[in-house]
C-alpha cells in the first residue's frame, strides 16, 4: 500500500524527458493497468493507440502543437473514447464467460443486460430516438427517482470520457510505479490527429495524449501545490 500511495503521491506532469527504451515488457504492464480501470457497466468504452516508432512519433508529437513533452517522450499514447467499441466488448465479454462455464442465467443476464445498453445508447438518426427516450425518462422520472442516463451523443462522450480517463490515471500510476514518468497533454490538434489515426469523427474522441519516458536529468520540478484538503473535501 505505501508503495501504492508513493507512486500516486510522487507522480508529476514531466516536461522534458531523456532518451529511454520501454520494453516490450514494460508497455505491457502499463497497457494492462489501463485496462485493468473500472468503467461504466464494464463497458470499456475507449481505444488507446502506443505510438513509439520514430516517424509515426514524429508525426503526433507535431499535432501535439510541438509540446516539450511530446517531442521528448519515448512513447506517447493517444486515449480515445470508443462508442463504436461497445458492441464488440459485450460480444467478446460472453465469449469470455462461456469459456469460463458461467452458468447459462448468468449469461442469459448480461445478454439482456448487453441489449438494453445498445437501445438505450443508440441515438437514431438526428438524434430522434433520444430524443423520444428523453421525453420517456423525463415523465418517469415525475414519479419516481430514476436519473437520466446519457441518450444523445454529447452525452454518450462525455460518459465515455469518465471511463476513458480512469484508465489513463491507472496507465500513469502504473508507469510512476515501474519506474518510469508521464505527462498528460490536453493540447493536441484534434481534428488532424484524429484523421491521422484513422479515427471515425461518429463515434470516436480523442480524450487526451499521455507522453512516457524517463525524466531527463537536466530537468528540475517546480513546487507542486494542492488545494488544501478544507478547500477540496466536504465530509456530511
Amino acid at each position: 500500500m505505501i508503495e501504492t500511495l508513493n507512486a500516486i503521491l510522487q507522480r508529476r506532469a514531466v516536461k522534458f524527458f531523456e532518451a529511454a527504451e520501454i520494453s516490450p515488457d514494460l508497455r505491457e504492464q502499463i497497457l494492462d493497468a489501463a485496462r485493468h480501470a473500472p468503467s461504466s457497466f464494464n463497458a470499456q468504452p475507449y481505444r488507446l493507440y502506443w505510438v513509439e516508432s520514430p516517424p509515426q512519433r514524429a508525426v503526433v508529437a507535431n499535432l501535439c502543437l510541438k509540446q516539450k513533452p511530446a517531442a521528448t517522450a519515448s512513447a506517447l499514447v493517444v486515449a480515445v473514447a470508443d462508442l463504436g467499441s461497445l458492441s464488440s466488448t459485450s460480444q467478446l465479454q460472453l465469449e469470455w464467460m462461456r469459456a469460463n462455464n458461467f452458468a447459462e442465467a448468468k449469461i442469459r443476464d448480461y445478454e439482456r443486460t448487453a441489449k438494453i445498453g445498445r437501445i438505450l445508447f443508440m441515438p437514431g438518426p438526428f438524434g430522434i430516438f433520444a430524443a423520444s427516450k428523453h421525453a420517456l425518462f423525463r415523465l418517469l422520472n415525475l414519479c419516481k427517482v430514476l436519473g437520466m442516463p446519457p441518450l444523445y451523443r454529447h452525452e454518450l462522450f462525455k460518459w465515455a470520457t469518465k471511463s476513458t480517463s480512469l484508465a489513463c490515471q491507472n496507465l500513469m500510476i502504473a508507469a510512476e510505479a515501474l519506474g518510469l514518468n508521464t505527462c498528460p497533454m490536453e493540447g493536441f490538434d484534434g481534428r488532424r490527429l484524429s484523421r491521422y489515426l484513422g479515427l471515425s469523427n461518429r463515434c470516436q474522441e480523442i480524450v487526451m495524449v499521455i507522453a512516457i519516458g524517463k525524466k531527463s536529468r537536466d530537468y528540475t520540478e517546480p513546487p507542486q501545490w494542492r488545494r488544501p484538503l478544507g478547500a477540496t473535501v466536504t465530509i456530511l
